[in-house]
């Protein structure tokens, strides 16, 4: 049953929650382009989907619910499986006598309908939801997944028949580790513990042999989590399971051993990243978890803002020179550097990139992957790619003073180069540079902006506001910290001018049902460097980190932990999560 235009136009115009001048020139809009009234509102940012979704529900005479703090029964929630759910946005939550009623996100899916019909034998009642109240249910079956793995694991793990592999029994032959991985229990509880992390968002599995148990940590948000303990017998079994989807030698237990697989999943496609080490108990196995159809980032969307954000869109103006994120492992430097590119990523140049390993795939982008086992590493890698005619190259990590000495003279010779460095600061990137070989007179000439990051948890919505008085503000940081932070929200309009900083709240994380500690996702927290003449003259003349990185901050550089305390201050994370991720 489909809503008229006239009907629709004439009960948009009864909510009230478009003027009625939006209303008929968006109605002259639709009418020329032959469109829907509604989707020229939606496109022009007048109206909701939600909103137009209820108007519409309203006509048809469909019933609204909404289930944002709603609980659904698992027995209920389970009659439709997840990936039908996320799919086709229907879930079910509430079971009557003979009947189900399910929320969706168009009760015109008929198909839909008939699905759930035809699989659950029960006549099918269709209800209108909108997408905070579908988030909030499909994120229910998480919870319900943790205790179906918890089942599956001790159902399976009794099961496992395996060759008991101690430091002091004999070793399995080939053949035998080749059964193992190929037992349906195994297989079985390693697919759903790789499943289980891709839907907990983990971005690494730990697999941790130990005297009588096996652990398997994820970690989350930066954070590691105790998933599961496993039954000792169950470590070779997995472990040769891993090997058979790496594709890395099943009988190789002294050495380490690095491999890669895929899996998909109904709306993920993820890389697995697999790092083999031998310890005293049995192979200790790390798989980092790498999206391949993960969204695209902007610089916003990561954390930059005001100056620091501008500093990098005049870094990428420039056709020349070297771009660098610094920061530790696990910083999310890679993903700057893919977004920095993503900007980059225009049709009149040619990139080329040398990476280890190449994290994600990008359009229009040559990537290479550099080999060190046969003698192909970032400085050969880059010596070609010269001679590809590129325009713009990225190389994954400087790490020794050839690569460096070669990313520079490809600055100086016409390029823009963007790469990474591991140090803790953003000015400590410049003596880092010097350490390795590189002349201050060289980077003077090409340096033009240095990122440093670190990465911090987001706070959920139910947050609680709070103040810090002076008191409390001295054991966070310096009172110029404080000052800086106030001056950048003054600049950026998110404060009156004149505020004082004891007006300024601050948030905490409030534990809830969705979010388990108050924290769900992560943000960056930055300093932008950008190479001015006064910080050229510091370079030149060997200036300390600590003198390069006081003269950013005269010209207005936030160091990261200003920035942390900047984004405490709006909400985005709290104090104690900057602290943890930074300190001064």
């Amino acid at each position: 049953m489909q809503v008229s235009e006239s009907e629709l136009k004439e009960f948009i115009l009864d909510s009230g929650l478009v003027p009625r001048k939006d209303v008929e020139a968006a109605d002259e809009e639709a009418k020329k382009r032959k469109q829907s009234l509604g989707d020229i509102l939606i496109a022009q940012g007048a109206l909701s989907t939600d909103s137009l979704r209820r108007i519409k529900a309203y006509v048809l005479g469909i019933p609204f619910v909404n289930l944002k703090d709603r609980k659904i029964p698992l027995e209920v929630l389970s009659l439709i499986p997840e990936p039908i759910a996320r799919t086709h946005s229907i879930v079910a939550f509430r079971k009557g006598e003979g009947e189900l009623e399910v929320a969706m996100l168009d009760t015109e899916d008929l198909p839909a309908i008939d699905s759930v019909r035809k699989t659950t034998g029960l006549k099918i009642q269709a209800r209108l939801t909108d997408e905070d109240s579908l988030k909030n249910v499909l994120l229910q079956y998480q919870k319900s997944l943790k205790e179906e793995f918890g089942d599956l694991i001790s159902t399976e793990a009794g099961r496992i028949n395996l060759i008991k592999d101690t430091p002091e029994g004999e070793e399995a032959s080939g053949e035998d580790l080749k059964k193992m991985a190929e037992d349906l229990p195994i297989v079985r509880i390693v697919d759903t513990l790789l499943r289980h992390a891709i839907i907990q968002k983990a971005s690494d599995i730990h697999i941790e042999p130990m005297e009588q148990e096996v652990l398997v940590r994820y970690r989350i948000d930066g954070v590691l989590h105790d998933a599961m303990t496993l039954p000792r017998t169950a470590a070779a079994g997995i472990t040769a399971r891993i090997k058979v989807l790496a594709n890395l030698k099943l009988d190789e237990k002294r050495l380490p051993q690095d491999g890669r697989f895929k899996m998909e999943t109904e709306t993920d496609k993820v890389s697995f990243r697999v790092s083999m080490l031998p310890t005293y108990f049995g192979e200790k196995i790390v798989m980092r978890l790498l999206r391949e159809t993960g969204e695209g980032f902007t610089l916003d969307v990561l954390g930059f803002h005001g100056d620091s954000m501008e500093r990098i869109h005049k870094a990428t103006k420039q056709t020349t020179g070297l771009i660098l994120i610094s920061g530790p492992t696990g910083s999310g430097k890679t993903t700057t550097l893919y977004t920095i590119l993503d900007i980059l990523n225009t049709p009149d140049v040619n990139i080329s990139t040398v990476e280890d390993p190449i994290e994600y795939q990008m359009k229009r982008v040559n990537q290479t992957q550099v080999n060190p086992g046969i003698g192909f590493t970032f400085a050969n890698g880059l010596r070609s790619l010269v001679r590809q005619d590129p325009d713009i190259i990225m190389v994954g990590e400087i790490r020794d003073g050839e690569t460096a000495s070669l990313a520079i003279n490809a600055a100086l010779t016409g390029h823009l180069v963007l790469s990474t460095i591991h140090t803790n600061s953003a000015a400590g990137a410049i003596p880092r540079l010097m350490d390795m070989g590189v002349e201050p007179f060289l980077l003077v000439s090409t340096l033009r902006v240095i990122v440093g990051q670190r990465l911090v948890r987001r706070l959920c919505d139910g947050k609680e506001q709070y103040s810090l008085d002076a008191e409390e503000r001295a054991k966070v940081a310096g009172q110029d910290k404080f000052d800086a932070v106030l001056k950048a929200l003054t600049d950026e309009k998110l404060v009156k001018a004149g505020t004082k900083m004891d007006d300024v709240p601050f948030y905490k994380p409030v534990p809830s049902a969705q979010c388990e500690d108050g924290y769900s996702g992560r943000i960056g927290i930055h300093e932008v460097l950008s190479v001015s003449p006064a910080i050229r003259d510091l370079i030149l003349h060997n200036g300390t980190t600590d003198a390069i990185e006081e003269q950013a901050r005269k010209e207005d550089m936030l160091t990261m932990l200003e920035d942390g305390i900047y984004k405490a201050t709006r909400g985005v994370t709290s104090i104690e999560e900057v602290l943890r991720a930074v300190t001064e």
